[in-house]
């Protein structure tokens, strides 16, 4: 009895070791790499990746993605475009501005058939149309800052120039602070600050995209070099971050669940951030008819507007901006 006890006890030992060796083993086959954000992670904005990774989708792809905050998006784009990060991300908007000063990257996938920026203002006084958005106070994040040339392009289309508004750049915080404490009417921001804005007693009305500039939602960016050379990595990259923000969409409560895992700092906000993957189903991430699709059509508007601006000096190729072999068929 003694001799069979030992034994079972050698096997379960055995078998102990080789299951462990066999973790290590699959641990050490993953293949690293550094996607380089272009804000802190734990804004539920790259929610997508967070719970890519917690979900193991990255995992599943055979890669162990670790993230790294660069400085905007901009600068996430010059550092993929010289080879320090293999990719990163951004606003679908940010290859029409670097390319144009000779960065060559593109957009690979983008989060989304809508824009990253709404027009939030007070529900006692709401801005319904672009036109009323002249004599307001209007808060954005930064003037270099996607969400300032997303408003400005809201209201050229009523005729109007950033002279027909006071429009103040108060950063990632006070740009919903100020808007919440009533010291502007209209805020040009992220469903974040609005759900933020809302948390601080503020009634929120949101114009109608339709009514908007059609500016972009977030991208996936890469180089051209890793592009050419490796897309086998950017297809997995792409096809585990959508399977994200599908997660999002199909089931948003489990989404919540995973994404507070992932950002435990969150934990206790479930209902904020149902409140925030509400927005982003609403008016970012919906009617993408093949998930990460550029819209071509779309695109070419916005480098319209920029170049129309003065924002980029002249218009790049659109073929140079986006690429769509990563998603849906690969067309």
């Amino acid at each position: 009895m003694k001799k069979l006890i030992t034994a079972l006890m050698l096997g379960a030992c055995v078998s102990l070791a080789t299951t462990s060796a066999s973790a290590a083993d699959a641990k050490t086959k993953l293949e690293p790499i550094t996607y380089l954000l272009p804000a802190p992670k734990s804004l539920p904005a790259f929610a997508p990746w967070l719970i890519a990774q917690e979900e193991g989708y990255f995992r599943d792809a055979g890669l162990d993605v670790t993230f790294v905050t660069g400085k905007g998006g901009v600068d996430v784009a010059k550092q993929v475009g010289a080879g320090n990060a293999p990719i990163g991300g951004a606003i679908g908007d940010t290859p029409i501005i670097v390319r144009a000063n000779g960065i060559p990257v593109k957009s690979v996938a983008v989060l989304g058939a809508g824009s990253l920026t709404l027009i939030a203002s007070h529900a006692k006084d709401p801005v319904t149309k672009p036109a009323q958005l002249k004599g307001r106070t209007i808060t954005v994040m930064a003037y270099t800052d996607t969400t300032y040339y997303s408003l400005l392009g809201t209201m050229k289309k009523a005729g109007l120039t950033r002279n027909d508004a006071d429009i103040q750049a108060a950063g990632p915080a006070g740009v919903w602070q100020l808007f919440a404490a009533g010291k502007a009417s209209v805020m040009a921001g992220v469903p974040e600050w609005v759900v933020s804005a809302r948390e601080s007693g503020a009634k929120v009305d949101i114009m109608s995209p339709s009514e908007g500039f059609d500016s972009m939602a977030q991208a996936i960016l890469a180089s051209d070099d890793l592009i050419k050379n490796n897309p086998q990595l950017i297809q997995k990259i792409v096809t585990a971050t959508l399977k994200g923000m599908e997660l999002i969409m199909k089931n948003p409560d489990a989404a919540v669940t995973a994404y507070i895992k992932a950002v435990p700092s969150h934990k206790g906000q479930e209902a904020q951030i149902r409140q925030v993957f509400d927005l982003y189903n609403k008016y970012v991430y919906a009617n993408q008819k093949v998930p990460g699709e550029m819209n071509a059509a779309r695109l070419s508007k916005v480098q319209d507007f920029y170049v129309s601006e003065g924002i980029v000096s002249k218009a790049t190729p659109l073929d140079d901006l986006y690429t769509n072999q990563f998603v849906g068929n690969g067309k």
